[in-house]
């Protein structure tokens, strides 16, 4: 049922994983998955600290496999600081060892089980590799990853997307001056005539995703964040970011509607949709809304477009007031978690709650990631035609 990568095929296959999956592995346990012989997708879990953690997390990655349209074959890799030198022989033996004996008991093959540690990369299923590892300069001189489209985006380390970029002073300074602008009722008149069409908040958000967030006008951003401090509004900017300017519009409409349903019953609007959800009293619009926030659809987002949103999130978090940063930390991690990426996800949502311990979304999105759910379009097979071969399903074991 296994079938070996011997090491002229196995060092090609750990140089191009970083372009697959999008980022760089690192203490992790990746799967390459497999339909037939092409990969399908590029699954990570974070490396178990205690052996007792070993099964559970090897329980999710097979369920996780099980749910994949399609999906035949597998090659776990562990990614360590490790090295082989201190472990005598491979690193993550017992991890992977379990993980490729209940891959093969739910029917998977697996091709390989390797490890790339700090010293040297390995397999734990050739016998000729070395107690010391194969040199790691034959994946670093491997021609292989060069064969693969990088759709020009640099990689970076997977926790990466979990952090916040460096805080520009300076540009925070002016963000906060156009915010203090906005919260002046004789000066915000003029703060939306300098915004012109983007004062609507459909036409800000595909404004915000063309250039760089750096690069957009503070007053932009600063409106950014005085509408993601709404609830409504942030759900909506939210979803448009993933999905697109028509479901931004929908979104946006039914956010409209919802506050003043709020408003009517004296509720805040994190309340009012929990209540609906309850007793079941959401319209049609509403309810697909819902279902996308929760990942209950087979709709793919766009994936370019949740990157560059992830970006805009991420950068404006940096430089908010500390009283509003908790708002583009919530949409930063639902947006990695959109993209599957739940470590990232979950830091995110850990500093939401750190700067913010009352806010509602953020306690719901804690509760939500922290409990493992995944989004169905994660599991729904992509069409050939313009597939994007980062298909990274990134899931923590928080």
């Amino acid at each position: 049922m296994t079938t070996i990568i011997r090491a002229a095929g196995a060092h090609d296959l750990l140089a191009i994983v970083p372009v697959l999956a999008g980022f760089v592995p690192e203490r992790s346990i990746v799967c390459v998955a497999f339909r037939g012989t092409r990969s399908a997708g590029v699954l990570r879990h974070d490396l178990p600290r205690r052996a007792r953690d070993r099964a559970a997390l090897v329980t999710a990655i097979v369920g996780t496999l099980c749910r994949m349209p399609g999906v035949d074959a597998v090659v776990p890799i562990a990614y360590t600081d490790a090295t082989f030198a201190g472990s005598r022989g491979l690193p993550e033996r017992g991890v992977l060892s379990l993980l490729v004996r209940r891959a093969e008991q739910a029917g998977f093959a697996v091709r390989d089980a390797l490890c790339r540690a700090a010293d040297a990369w390995g397999s734990l299923l050739d016998p000729a590799t070395p107690t010391t590892g194969h040199p790691l300069c034959m994946i670093d001189e491997s021609p292989a990853a060069g064969r693969v489209p990088d759709h020009g985006r640099p990689l970076a380390a997977a926790a990466a997307a979990g952090r916040l970029p460096e805080r520009d002073e300076a540009a925070a300074a002016v963000i906060a001056a156009e915010l203090a602008a906005f919260a002046d009722l004789s000066r915000s008149a003029v703060q939306l005539d300098r915004l012109g069409a983007d004062a609507d908040p459909v036409t800000l958000v595909e404004a915000l995703l063309r250039p760089g967030a750096d690069r957009q006008p503070p007053v932009r951003v600063a409106w950014f964040l005085h509408l993601a401090d709404r609830p409504a509004i942030r759900d909506a900017m939210m979803l448009q970011l993933a999905f697109g300017q028509v479901v931004g519009e929908a979104a946006h409409d039914d956010a409209v509607e919802t506050a003043s349903r709020a408003a009517r019953r004296g509720e805040t609007v994190d309340d009012l949709v929990r209540r609906e959800l309850v007793e079941g009293q959401e319209d049609a619009v509403s309810e697909l809304l819902g279902r996308l926030l929760l990942g209950q659809s087979s709709l793919r987002p766009e994936h370019g477009r949740v990157e560059r949103g992830l970006d805009l999130a991420r950068w404006a978090a940096a430089h908010a007031p500390v009283e509003l940063r908790a708002a583009p930390l919530c949409i930063a991690a639902w947006l990695a978690w959109a993209l599957g990426r739940g470590s990232a996800a979950g830091a995110l949502v850990d500093q939401a709650v750190a700067v913010a311990p009352g806010h509602s979304m953020a306690a719901l999105l804690s509760a939500f990631i922290g409990s493992g759910a995944l989004p169905e379009w994660a599991f729904a097979e992509q069409p050939d035609a313009g597939r994007d071969d980062r298909s990274e399903r990134d899931v923590s074991d928080r």
